[in-house]
């Protein structure tokens, strides 16, 4: 019931803002599209080799192609609508071969490599700027929250849905942002991100692999719904403030680890705030701080109390040949301790992506199902120091190094891992160097090679591997 009288007010409050804004407009039209190529390789990333082989733990080598047509309608200066479709479609070479059902694993006599995926809506929104001749923009629909939208560095608001990698971001949200002065704004967002697409149809809808769902794509864990006020300060010129808090729920899901089958509903608070600094001569200093409260609908589950941040410094040379630029940090998410009386596991919210590496995100699922399900990407009980140099080989090319050393606040709960033979009895996390070089042929044509390689420490067992991940990519824009 409420998501539909939200629907209608929604619904009428926009039609207001169409009349007002298109009365004596004319039309303008944009049209595009993208295709981005990738060919990723895993050695050992989702267990480290501690799992056994012939399970989805096995060893990928496969390419995706992701298509994306856009569209955009302006009627006003200050109103538009956008719309984009996107499909991903997959071909796996390797042990791992997308097989065509959760229970076909891969080694059957004739597995099917070629995942069509669905043509699916990736955007559609409306947005319009100064509504009524107020300072106030409204956007409603299905939007990313990326590029100039994005939240500070997308700590918590990036991924609206990380169960199908980076072939989608979006949120189904609505956001209207008050302008108080140049400097100063402040927003406010509904979230509501259900597991699989439950408000926009998809085309052709594949029926291959282990993350659909009723011939939908998995999106995330459960259904999530979100609201966010999330404000942003300039003070003076060199000074960034942004205050925020996010209230979030997470439904029930089920878990396959013995003697956990069900996560009940988690009501979550997010308080917490971001700072930067800027220098004279190139320099930066900033962080993120944010502390969580919430509970579960179960009141003999414990309840959650968690912390999480990063602080860094970083500079740039401009008048220094290759311009090299360098960023060092430090990053901290709490982790559950079984003898507190509290569960202080950090909870990404919807930031479940490759916020500091790649590799890692496939092999959290192993270790915290219980909290985002196996969606990777659940940072949570990590602290890094990451120090990345960046070299600008000329206005179109850079390449980018960085070291990271990973360790626990806490050790591996054995209670509730997905695959205990894979955890040892340490905090040590290991070390993870990696390399992203990029060139621009073109503003319309790009290409990207990264490599990233993990030695295991302590939190793993002896037996662990060090993994590999690599990835190839060029992307065509117009």
């Amino acid at each position: 019931m409420l998501r539909k009288s939200l629907a209608v007010v929604c619904v009428v409050f926009l039609t207001a803002i169409l009349y007002v804004s298109v009365a004596h407009a004319e039309t303008t039209l944009k049209f595009g599209a993208a295709f981005r190529l990738r060919q990723e390789i895993w050695d050992d990333v989702t267990s480290f080799d501690t799992v056994n082989t012939g399970t989805s733990a096995a060893d990928r080598n496969f390419f995706r192609l992701r298509t994306q047509l856009w569209a955009r309608a302006d009627f006003a200066q200050n109103f538009g609508i956008y719309a984009r479709l996107v499909n991903e479609m997959k071909y796996f070479d390797g042990p791992y071969t997308g097989f065509k059902s959760f229970n076909d694993r891969p080694g059957r006599t004739d597995p099917d490599r070629y995942d069509p995926d669905e043509i699916a809506v990736d955007n559609l929104y409306l947005d319009a700027k100064n509504v009524f001749g107020l300072p106030v923009d409204v956007k409603i629909g299905r939007q990313d929250f990326l590029g100039p939208d994005i939240y500070g560095e997308g700590f918590l608001l990036m991924d609206g849905t990380p169960a199908d990698g980076s072939r989608t971001f979006y949120f189904n949200a609505a956001k209207l942002r008050w302008k108080i002065t140049p400097k100063n704004s402040v927003d406010f967002v509904y979230i509501d991100d259900p597991k699989t697409d439950t408000y926009m149809p998809s085309l052709h809808p594949a029926v291959a692999g282990s993350l659909f769902v009723d011939n939908k794509k998995l999106l995330t864990a459960s259904r999530e719904q979100a609201l966010v006020v999330y404000s942003r300060n300039k003070i003076g010129e060199n000074v960034t403030l942004e205050p925020y808090y996010i209230y979030k729920s997470e439904q029930t899901f089920t878990t396959p680890i013995k003697g956990i089958s069900v996560i009940p509903k988690l009501k979550l608070n997010t308080a917490g705030a971001r700072a930067v600094v800027s220098f004279g001569g190139g320099w930066n200093i900033g962080g993120e701080y944010a502390h969580q409260w919430g509970k579960y609908d179960e009141s003999d589950v414990p309840h959650r109390a968690a912390d999480g941040g990063y602080v860094f410094v970083g500079r740039k040379y401009e008048n220094v040949g290759l311009k090299p630029e360098f960023d060092l940090r430090y990053i901290y998410l709490s982790g559950n301790d079984p003898g507190s009386d509290t569960n202080g596991a950090w909870d990404p919210l919807f930031s479940r992506n490759p916020n500091w590496d790649e590799l890692m995100i496939y092999s959290l699922p192993n270790e915290n199902f219980i909290y985002g399900g196996g969606v990777p990407g659940y940072w949570s009980n990590m602290e890094i120091l990451k120090a990345t140099v960046k070299l600008n080989f000329s206005p179109a090319t850079n390449l980018a190094l960085s070291y990271q050393y990973l360790w626990s606040p806490q050790k591996a709960d054995t209670a509730s891992l997905l695959s205990p033979a894979m955890f040892g009895t340490g905090k040590e996390r290991g070390h993870l160097p990696t390399a992203i070089l990029t060139h621009a042929f073109s503003k319309d044509l790009d290409a990207m090679v990264q490599l990233e390689y993990f030695i295991p420490g302590s939190f793993y067992a002896d037996q662990a591997d060090n993994a590999t991940f690599f990835r190839w990519q060029l992307q065509y824009r117009l």
